[in-house]
């Protein structure tokens, strides 16, 4: 009996000893600005002694388990901001919120910053990302605004749809195949001015994701890409101010606290004024007109956009906080004269109510109902006799629901489910006459239901490797038609060292609304449509490699390749019938894609010069043969059911940005783009026919493959100065920005002149802006 109770007694004690080594805490809470309180997304929070590290999640929230020791330093920082660092002597789980100061000079980044600079771009598992900070995007010339989503054009991978034309293209991707949330709802129309700029104001503006390849579960719905745009939520120390005077638009931002560290608030607008300079001029041709006698001027059309965002939050207790945002903005276009009145309106309405809840230091919950509202309205009135009003709206009610959960310091698990409620109305058609004998109406409507529910693992295996498993279940329900589908993801990194590793990803993703019409266009007259019984989802599954490094100690760079399949996409069938139609489903064709291609980005981000540089390989591919369901229709197929180019198909596509900061006052900035040119439709030739009534020669066009001509290269260079200045009340700055420097006249179409008399045709190119100066003033209090 005294042998066991010894024995009993060593293995105690021998377990005790283990459960001591293994004992382990977690540090929780909070990474925020110093100056106004404002949660940092994806800082970093790492302790290098005990080799584990995290970062702060989209809601500035992290978790990080560390073994007992004597005592942990832990090191805190983010890009633009000086590091810390803290040591804890940890006996229980621990919750703190740390600051960190803004960064005053970019010189300072080389001392303090040195090997680590690209440390969490090295070691994350994620792929196909690119973050933009306003700082950074601010500094950038532009054509009158600071622009988010063209900044991200000046990314790798990312395109334009050309020269005054709306949307973004990733990875051959279609411009309705690209998810954009602010505050986590949907933006189904995120351009301005016919696409010359996005609905983002900068001011307002706190932070910017773009994910073209191993998407996060938690996203779903679309097949391209995810861009993540967070709003500011306002300083919690003091009443502030910035805002900007400029030649195009001038807007204004106001935050402060609610309380002080309990809450705050933010409100931001802007506004151009073409229309107050078109109308003194509209005025003043009038005037010359009646004094003149000659009956009769050009009126200019009137053209403004506003937009406004507002945001509040507030701490609740030490473990709830509630978060309310929204966006309104409107486009806003008109012609009136005696004879002749137009309108076209279109815009965006968002609002996100979200509470954030932290069950203990390693589970956090956050959940979220969101509605978004895009709408486009066209009226016309004849002679205050006969109008037509035209116009598509989709709404959206989204309610979701988020975990993050650290069981210990290898996992890191998010699940979650959401449920979305959308309102269609398609092709709505109002027309008649003022005295009623003409009255009719066409369109319609639909309400469908979307769900998804996803987990994911942030597994780290060891030093070297770790992966990102994670699978998504969505489905879609409308009149009585039921979809569903299965989303694995699955990302890897391998760490060769601490400045080189390896990465690779595979996703699917299923998209179950439309986006139907000329999606290049520059008018937003585009029509969303759910998919029913003849209308199948569309699909994609992409894989991705490749390698990350840092070379020496101020570039990255990073080298992806990816293969894209797409199947089932969507196109309209030539001549379609888009208004006064009840019956859509019959206009629509189907097909499928793929692309594949190789992405390089140079990137340097400390130092007196900062920037980087782009190059994209890429192809593009469509076929619509006429094959659906198992069966064959001629009227289906385009261009005689072979393969062609859509028309963002674009080859190369190179991108030079940089910054250059004299001093503490003067810093200079440019970018170069480059792209091979759109793929266009042209004739291949013409044939000489007789009129059968005048028995005059006509030219016929005759076309054969589609896309099988390309436009000129589009190339630009946008240059800008930038003067700081300090005043008692705050800081400021002018800006003075020249687009397209050296007066690049790129192709905004290419058509076809026929001369009659001589029976010959010619190519002619319209373009669009010439050299583009511009001058801002910005300011903050």
């Amino acid at each position: 009996m005294q042998k066991i109770r010894l024995l009993l007694g060593i293995w105690l004690l021998f377990s005790c000893s283990l459960l001591a080594q293994e004992t382990t805490y977690t540090l929780s809470g909070y990474v925020k600005d110093m100056d106004n309180g404002e949660n940092l997304i994806g800082a970093s929070v790492y302790s290098a002694q005990l080799k584990v590290g995290t970062l702060t999640n989209e809601y500035g929230f992290f978790s990080l388990r560390l073994r007992s020791e004597d005592s942990v330093k832990v090191i805190f920082s983010y890009a633009g901001y000086t590091p810390g660092s803290k040591t804890y002597l940890l006996k229980k789980d621990l919750q703190e919120t740390l600051y960190l100061t803004p960064e005053t000079s970019v010189l300072d980044e080389v001392v303090i910053e040195g090997k680590q600079t690209y440390k969490e771009e090295i070691a994350s598992t994620q792929m196909g990302l690119a973050t933009i900070s306003v700082r950074e995007a601010k500094l950038i010339p532009a054509l009158g605004e600071v622009d988010i989503l063209k900044t991200l054009q000046l990314k790798p991978g990312v395109q334009s749809g050309g020269e005054g034309q709306a949307g973004i293209f990733v990875r051959g991707g279609s411009n309705d195949q690209n998810l954009i949330v602010l505050d986590e709802a949907v933006v189904y129309n995120a351009t301005h001015l016919f696409g010359l700029f996005s609905t983002f104001n900068s001011d307002a503006v706190k932070d910017v994701n773009l994910y073209k390849g191993g998407f996060p579960a938690q996203y779903g719905g679309r097949l391209s890409s995810v861009i993540d745009v967070r709003l500011k939520e306002g300083n919690r120390q003091r009443f502030a101010g910035s805002g900007g005077i400029g030649l195009i638009a001038s807007r204004l931002t106001l935050e402060g606290p609610i309380k002080k560290e309990k809450g705050s608030f933010i409100l931001s607008g802007r506004r151009t004024y073409f229309d107050l300079i078109t109308r003194q001029i509209n005025r003043a041709n009038e005037n010359n007109d009646s004094d003149d006698g000659d009956g009769g001027f050009s009126q200019i059309p009137d053209y403004y956009f506003y937009d406004l965002n507002a945001k509040v939050n507030y701490d609740l207790g030490e473990n709830d906080r509630i978060f309310i945002s929204g966006y309104f903005g409107r486009d806003v276009f008109g012609f009136d004269d005696d004879n002749f009145n137009f309108d076209f309106l279109w815009g965006n309405v968002t609002t996100t109510a979200r509470w954030n809840h932290l069950f203990n230091s390693r589970l956090f919950v956050n959940t979220t109902f969101t509605y978004s509202d895009y709408d486009y309205v066209i009226r016309n009135e004849f002679a205050q006799a006969f109008r037509f009003e035209v116009g598509s709206q989709i709404r959206d009610m989204n309610l979701k629901t988020d975990f993050y959960w650290l069981p210990n310091e290898q996992h890191t698990i998010r699940y979650g489910v959401n449920v979305v409620r959308h309102e269609f109305d398609v092709g709505r058609l109002e027309a008649g006459s003022d005295d009623g004998t003409i009255n009719f109406s066409a369109g319609q409507s639909f309400v469908a239901e979307e769900f998804g529910v996803y987990v994911a693992d942030d597994y780290e295996v060891n030093d070297k490797l770790k992966v990102n498993v994670g699978a998504r279940i969505s489905g879609f329900h409308n009149s009585g038609t039921w979809y569903w589908g299965f989303e694995p993801r699955f990302s890897a990194r391998y760490s060769l060292s601490e400045k080189v590793s390896f990465k690779a990803g595979v996703t699917r993703m299923f998209q179950y609304i439309h986006l139907v019409g000329n999606s290049a266009a520059s008018l937003p007259t585009d029509v969303w449509y759910p998919s029913n019984e003849r209308i199948k989802p569309q699909s994609a599954t992409q894989v991705a490699g490749g390698i990350t490094f840092q070379l020496g100690e101020q570039w990255l760079v990073t080298n992806e390749v990816f293969y894209k399949w797409l199947g089932n996409q969507v196109d309209f069938r030539d001549g379609a019938q888009l208004f006064v139609n009840d019956n859509l489903d019959d206009e629509f064709v189907f097909g499928r894609g793929w692309a594949y291609g190789n992405e390089l980005y140079i990137q340097k981000k400390v130092g007196r010069i900062t920037g980087w540089i782009g190059y994209t390989l890429a192809w593009s591919w469509r076929v619509f043969d006429g094959t659906f369901s198992g069966e064959f229709r001629e009227l289906d197929a385009i261009n005689e059911g072979r393969k062609f180019h859509p028309r963002f198909d674009r080859r190369h596509d190179v991108s030079v940005v940089a910054l250059y900061e004299l001093n503490d006052r003067w810093s200079l900035t440019a970018t170069w783009v480059y792209g091979t040119g759109n793929a266009i439709t042209l004739p291949t030739g013409r044939a000489v026919v007789l009129d059968p009534i005048t028995s005059d020669p006509r030219l016929v066009p005759i076309y054969e493959d589609r896309n099988s001509f390309r436009a000129p290269a589009y190339h630009r260079m946008d240059a800008g100065v930038v003067y700081n200045m300090t005043n008692k009340w705050g800081s400021s700055d002018l800006t003075l920005s020249f687009y397209n420097l050296y007066n690049r006249r790129n192709a905004y179409f290419i058509f076809i002149e026929d001369d009659f008399e001589t029976l010959q045709s010619q190519a002619r190119q319209v373009q669009l802006f010439p050299i583009i100066p511009s001058i801002t003033y910005n300011f903050k209090f």
